[in-house]
């Protein structure tokens, strides 16, 4: 696992300087090695410090930062025939070899136009980016899973998987690298060019409980998939039905799973979590916070959210408490259930809208919500993680499963009732795999109500004179003037 950086100089000019400044972005992570590279040399240090800009003289320069989380990891950049790699990510079906050395080959073999067939083809969370002389070329998987941004200006084009790095450089708007293109990055800047995506589809003839049945084996293999070859993983759980699902699939596999729980002191959700991993057979390591932990980790989740958002902070702070405890169990995967809302209609606001405004408006929103889950969701996630050097797996954030989802029909998710469940079709496989009544039928909350973090921020604010949204944003624009 590791950080991705890669920068063109407009101008013609040697990038390295530029790169290694980057690079700095990653300094304080347990970085075992930082690489950098161009079309004709690699460069790989313990430091960044002791980088020599001079050996790789070159205006496409590429940089990674490396912390090893599998044994077959292995430092890059690599270096090709007349090209350079940085490959951040899995490939699930590549039965045990390294990603970065498999689509290498790929790449060697077939050159850089097999790069757009792989990420049709390929199943896994990636990115990418090839430094040529003069150009650089990218791509990130149709999901999105891992994070890519990048951004430019008339001197500079760079990318990099997280925000700071490029605005380290000046690069002051910053996008997301849209899932499932490729883009050609020259001295006129980024051209996409998209090589897979979600569509609607008109919604297929079925019933839920037929559905429901494809739905398990498609959830078991990509379990499977996510955790072949650990022989110990983490699962972010609630005791919900989506973390409950990936925990009794998980159990069902040959390998040591760890369920993890944090919430605020005296939470109602924690001793429903410890009910269903007692009903699961699961061991459960949960932990509560106080506001002080609340008030010392807000600084480091914003540094990885890279936003002044109170919601994505609320969200943030558990999922960087549950990272922490897998790291600490020496876990060094960690599998969890984003996706599940999106794909199967698990939000109260869904209801909402099919109630006033029917059921087209709530399919629109439901296709948005699944094609930009990765900007609203997946990226945050995964960076808090990485910040514990946890890597984050996600079983229901597969294109098959999103792809699956887009044409089930909006009754098997949702129903025009104040009381439905929502999650309908998930419901019917959570009871099919046998699992508890009281998981089955457990409404949905979300998380930053039921940790209790939602209501310590405002606490928080409102001990600052401010409103949450202000408090947030203050205490994110002091992060940066330090």
């Amino acid at each position: 696992m590791g950080a991705i950086v890669a920068v063109l100089d407009k101008k013609g000019q040697s990038a390295a300087r530029t790169a290694i400044a980057m690079l700095q972005t990653f300094k304080n992570r347990g970085i075992e090695t930082y690489g950098l590279a161009s079309s004709e040399n690699v460069l790989t240090r313990k430091s960044w410090e002791d980088m020599d800009e001079s050996t790789i003289a070159s205006s496409a320069v590429l940089g990674h930062a490396f912390s090893k989380i599998l044994e077959q990891d292995k430092p890059q950049p690599l270096k090709l025939q007349r090209m350079a790699l940085v490959f951040d990510g899995r490939i699930y079906s590549s039965g045990g070899e390294d990603s970065a050395s498999l689509f290498a080959k790929r790449i060697s073999t077939e050159g850089k136009k097999a790069a757009g067939k792989f990420v049709k083809d390929s199943e896994g969370d990636f990115a990418f980016v090839l430094a040529e002389p003069k150009k650089l070329f990218a791509g990130r998987d149709a999901i999105g899973s891992r994070p890519l941004y990048y951004g430019e200006n008339k001197e500079l084009a760079a990318l990099a998987s997280e925000r700071k790095a490029l605005w380290r450089i000046g690069l002051k708007q910053v996008e997301s690298f849209p899932p499932g293109h490729i883009a050609h990055v020259n001295e006129k800047g980024f051209r996409f060019t998209l090589v897979k995506k979600l569509h609607r589809v008109k919604p297929r003839q079925t019933t839920k409980w037929t559905a429901a049945k494809k739905l398990r084996v498609m959830l078991e293999l990509s379990v499977k998939e996510r955790v072949s070859g650990l022989k110990k993983v983490a699962v972010a759980f609630s005791g919900g039905l989506d973390s409950s699902i990936i925990a009794s699939l998980t159990k069902n596999l040959p390998v040591d799973v760890h369920l993890i729980h944090v919430s605020m002191e005296n939470q109602p959700d924690t001793q429903y979590a410890l009910r269903a991993a007692e009903e699961l057979r699961i061991p459960i390591c949960f932990q509560t916070y106080t506001e002080k932990d609340v008030e010392r980790d807000l600084v480091p989740v914003l540094q990885a959210i890279e936003e002044p958002d109170p919601i994505q902070l609320a969200i943030g702070i558990p999922v960087f408490w549950a990272a922490e405890k897998a790291a600490e169990r020496d876990c060094n995967v960690m599998l969890a259930g984003q996706g599940a809302d999106e794909f199967f209609g698990g939000y109260r606001r869904y209801v909402d809208e099919y109630l006033h405004f029917g059921k087209k408006k709530v399919q629109d929103t439901i296709f948005k919500d699944i094609s930009g889950v990765y900007a609203s969701n997946l990226e945050r996630d995964w960076k808090i993680c990485n910040f514990h050097n946890v890597e984050l797996r996600l079983p229901f954030a597969k294109h098959d499963i999103a792809r699956f989802a887009l044409g089930l029909p909006l009754e098997f998710k949702i129903e025009p009732s104040e009381t439905t469940l929502r999650k309908l079709v998930l419901r019917q496989v959570a009871k099919d795999i046998g699992l508890p009544e009281f998981v089955v039928n457990k409404p949905k909350k979300a998380m930053q109500y039921t940790t209790g973090v939602n209501a310590v921020l405002r606490k928080l604010a409102k001990q600052n004179g401010l409103p949450v949204k202000e408090f947030v944003k203050e205490s994110f624009a002091k992060i940066w003037k330090r």
